[in-house]
């Protein structure tokens, strides 16, 4: 759970967004190579997480979103397109971990 923005000062909301614009640029830019459930297995969230959350701080704030405009967001493309080019198949060794760490089947 996170703190309600009113509750958090205008610096410190400012700096939290560059953290997150930088992150996602990463993710976008210098690393689109890193499988989703690779950061699954290892960090407990992904990209479709993040374009979760994104959404449902849109929510919060009465903003329409849909979950294909949050992934886009989140992704900088269209997730088809995204998908298309840097999605490999999950190997058994990553299903396993993915299984292991969440209690679930990828």
């Amino acid at each position: 759970m996170t703190p309600a923005d009113e509750d958090i000062d205008i610096e410190t909301l400012r700096i939290e967004a560059a953290v997150f614009r930088r992150l996602r640029h990463h993710l976008q830019q210098q690393r689109p190579d890193v499988q989703n459930i690779d950061l699954m297995i290892l960090a407990g969230f992904c990209r479709n997480c993040l374009a979760d959350w994104y959404r449902e701080a849109a929510d919060a704030r009465g903003i329409a979103m849909t979950k294909d405009d949050a992934r886009e967001a989140v992704y900088g493309e269209p997730f088809a397109d995204w998908k298309a080019k840097h999605q490999r198949e999950a190997t058994p060794g990553q299903l396993a971990a993915f299984a292991a760490a969440t209690g679930k089947g990828a």
